[in-house]
Parts: C-alpha cells; structure tokens; sequence
C-alpha cells in the first residue's frame, strides 16, 4: 500500500507516480479525485465468452462493456472464431471500447478432431490463422490428443482447457497444458486406481466419483501440476451455482440478470431446473463435491501451483463482468487471501501471458488498466464491487457513465 499518491496518465500508459504533494498537475486536462480511494491494477478474466457477430455488433459491444462495468480490462475468450480476431485489432486500436483480447481458435474436441491428421492440420491451420491458443474440450481420444499436443509444440502455439476421459489429468499435466480450466480432472485422479471404473460415468465435471476420491491422492497431483508449470482456472462460483442446491430461480433473481436477455437467464433457469429434477440428482452430494473442489483448489494454492482468475461468463448464470465478483469471493472461501485472489486476476495473468511489462500492476510505464476502488479490497474482498471508475487504456469511465450505460442496457431488456 502507497498512501498518498498521485498518478499521471498520457496516451494510455501510467507516465508517473509520485506523492501528490511532490506532482505537479496543473495544466492537467483531466483531474480525477482519489482522496480516500484505493487504485489497483485492471481485473483479467481468463475464462470468457464473446458472442459472434452473426448479428451485427451491438450484443459484442454491450458484452465487453459488461465485463469493463466490474473493472476488467483483459479478457481470455474460450471460443474463437475467425471475427474475434478482428475483434481483438478493433480493441487494441481503440476502434471499439472493451477489455484486452486474447482468444483461441475454434473447439479441439472428439467431434472436431477424429484422426491424427486431422488434428494436426486444425492446429496448424489456427497457428497460421492468428489465435493465441488452442482451446481443447472434451472427446478427444489419446492417439487425437497427443497428435494435437505433439503439433502444437512443433509450431508453438499453446493449449488449455478441458481434460478429456480418455486422456486424465495425470497425462494433461505431463503435456504441460497451459491452464487447466474448471480444475477438469482432478476429481478423477483422485480415485485410486484400485477401484475399477469407466472414467466415462464420472458425471459433471467428476461429481459422480465425490465420495470414492482419496483426498490424500492431492499432494501427489499438486506437486505434479508445479513441477509441470501448469496453471489453473478454477471457475469455482460457476460450478456451486449450476450443480449446487440452490433453486433456480432464486439465482436467476440474482440483481446482475436484469443486464441479459430474459430468454436467456430463463434458458439458464431451465437449464438448472433440469439439474436438480434429475432423479440421481443429490444436493449433498452436490455440496460435498464443490467442498472437495475447494479443498483442491485451497491445496493448488498452498503447493504453489498458479491461479488463474476466472468465472465462465456468460455461461449459466454468470453475467459478463459480475460473476468475477462472485468468483473472487469463491477463490477467498477455497482458502486463497484476498492479496492472493487479487494477484489471480492482476499479476499472475500478466505472468501467464509473458506480459509483466505491458499490464497486471500500476506501475510507470505500463498500460493505464486501472480500477479506483471506494473501499480497501484486502481488507474485504466484496469492496472490488465498491468502484469509483475504471480506466482502460487511458479511457476513464466513471461510475456516473457505469451506471448510466448498464440502466441502458437494463431498459433494452425490459427492466
């Protein structure tokens, strides 16, 4: 903490810092008060969505808008597709107001990839298209996956995501995934191998395996995650809120749903609905299965494994931009400090990106991504909702020109 500071901002990047008695301002084209306030570096979320412009541009924008109204200013989109790579230039340049981009190219699965040939040619084909990363899902045989792995490495592009059944946890560690998204098979390796399953009948994300998992088994595989320098994004709030107990339509009354499309927080609803109805459906069980997910999670941490921070948005009730305040308050609740859960989303994504020089901290010289905070962050980690403005870039939005744009958005939806 730096009491007293006062930071000059020109053409996007942070020029100076210094204490506000010893800063001149004057001649300042833009003054912003933060007396009393807390500046912090841009939140990341490493695990998101961007709608398609299959019709026209306007969702696009109010989607990276939302992720900007709860001060992220980098985003990592999950599914790519050849116009978020225009997308992500538009942005960089300023021709469109909205988070850093950095995107994959379109899903590696079993559907998409069903020979060795194919997967080598997707991979290069997304290599020379531009994308950032291959994004993997699941379905994807051995004999696929290791031609996928083996030709990324060949023309160096990086991977991340899910963890196939076929593959394991174990085997995607030792190819050395990128991130390993959802925590996706760790639930799995954690059933000893003395018990004969189908890998195949684990359920969402391993829930059926809950109470057949050997908690002393997480020693073995966070030493091997470290070892492999494979970072986790854990996704946690997106897991208690779709499989847990909760009713659906309490979480869909969630204050953030007046900001999507009433047909889609009701196809979210829906969509839970049929979880819980479900007759092996087990809200215990359920319960049991994200307190063993916190404990993994809680474990990574300890064992020095990176967290990367991310909520799945807009997924089943994750709202772009809100759900990362529900995320960061699960990273707390797994045993992360709320400075641990802060640099999840600030320092350790800049790490992750090789970009420690252009974002993650406020520092001279790198890019002005910052959030002006009301209350102090580490001393409660729900004080990130309590925000003055966010600056992306150098563009300042004020919490007046927030709230303003998101009752907008509201009203196009009827609320």
């Amino acid at each position: 903490m730096l009491q007293d500071q006062t930071v000059l901002i020109k053409d996007g990047r942070i020029l100076k810092i210094g204490k506000a008695s010893g800063v001149d301002i004057g001649g300042i084209s833009q003054v912003i008060n933060g007396t009393g306030k807390y500046l912090m570096p841009g939140i990341a979320e490493m695990h998101a969505h961007i709608p398609g412009n299959q019709n026209g541009t306007e969702i696009v924008e109010e989607t990276l808008f939302l992720y900007l109204s709860n001060g992220i200013t980098l985003i990592r989109g999950m599914l790519g597709q050849p116009y978020h790579l225009s997308l992500r230039e538009q942005v960089a340049k300023g021709d469109v107001l909205g988070p850093r981009i950095y995107t994959s190219g379109p899903s590696i699965n079993g559907n998409s990839v069903t020979s060795v040939e194919q997967a080598k040619s997707k991979v290069k084909a997304q290599k020379e298209a531009g994308y950032d990363f291959l994004k993997l899902h699941p379905g994807l045989t051995r004999e696929n996956f290791d031609a996928v792995v083996a030709t990324a490495n060949e023309v160096g592009i990086p991977y991340a995501g899910h963890v196939s059944t076929g593959v394991g946890v174990r085997r995607a560690i030792e190819a050395k995934y990128g991130s390993i998204d959802h925590v996706d098979g760790y639930v799995e390796g954690l059933v000893p191998g003395s018990i004969r399953v189908n890998p195949n009948t684990n359920g969402f994300f391993g829930i059926n395996f809950t109470d057949i998992a050997d908690e002393s088994l997480i020693n073995e595989l966070v030493a091997q995650t470290k070892e492999a320098g494979v970072w986790i994004v854990p996704t946690q709030a997106m897991m208690e809120r779709w499989i847990g107990p909760t009713p659906a339509k309490e979480i869909g009354a969630n204050p953030e749903m007046k900001y999507m499309n009433p047909r889609t927080v009701n196809n979210w609803v829906r969509t839970k609905e049929g979880v819980l109805a479900n007759s092996n459906y087990d809200g215990e069980q359920a319960n049991r299965f994200n307190e063993l997910r916190r404990k993994v999670i809680g474990d990574l941490h300890k064992g020095g494994v990176g967290i990367l921070l991310g909520s799945d948005a807009p997924q089943v009730f994750n709202v772009p931009g809100f759900s990362i305040q529900r995320e960061m308050d699960a990273m707390v609740r797994s045993g992360l400090s709320t400075y641990e859960t802060l640099k999840a989303g600030t320092v350790n994504p800049a790490k992750y990106f090789g970009d420690e020089s252009e974002y993650g901290k406020v520092r001279e010289g790198l890019s002005a991504d910052l959030i002006l905070l009301d209350a102090n962050p580490l001393e409660n980690i729900a004080n990130m909702q309590q925000q003055s403005g966010v600056m992306v870039r150098g563009t300042w939005l004020s919490a007046d020109d927030i709230a303003k744009r998101l009752a907008e958005i509201a009203k196009n939806y009827g609320n």
